[in-house]
């Protein structure tokens, strides 16, 4: 099941951070805030984001994306004692490519058990030589910001 990204034109997740949208509110830390996710894959399944609207990891600030991240980290030790889980998956999908359906930067924290099956990430996991591993971290070196 698919929900809306949009409510009456606007973004659900800002509608969410002005108020306007419900939402079972977790933490509020200002210029982030997290929430249950409505679709959650197990419970104690929660959605971080940033206050300001912005669609991709390019767009976030500095700062907002390590306090994002630092209120993911409270949340997982919060989660594994209040659903009683034995690991929690941070997942942040950038762009629809990576599987983002809603078009503002959101970090899943996915409670887990040692044998739920309800996560998975599939891949062809390649195994390159050092010197394509090499090449490839000397292009990106080259361009990071």
């Amino acid at each position: 099941m698919n929900l809306p990204s949009e409510v009456d034109g606007q973004c659900v997740f800002c509608g969410i951070a002005r108020g306007s949208q419900p939402a079972s509110i977790v933490a509020d830390e200002g210029e982030v805030l997290a929430f249950c996710d409505v679709q959650p894959v197990a419970p104690g399944h929660l959605l971080v984001v940033p206050r300001e609207h912005v669609e991709g990891l390019a767009d976030l600030s500095d700062a907002d994306g390590k306090d994002m991240f630092a209120l993911a980290q409270r949340l997982a030790r919060a989660v594994r004692r209040a659903v009683r889980c034995d690991g929690v998956n941070l997942f942040l999908a950038d762009g629809a490519a990576a599987g983002q359906e809603i078009p503002h930067v959101h970090l899943h924290v996915v409670p887990r058990t040692a044998r739920d099956g309800v996560f998975r990430i599939s891949a062809n996991w390649s195994l390159p030589a050092r010197a394509d591993l090499d090449a490839t971290a000397a292009r990106i070196r080259s361009i990071l910001i």
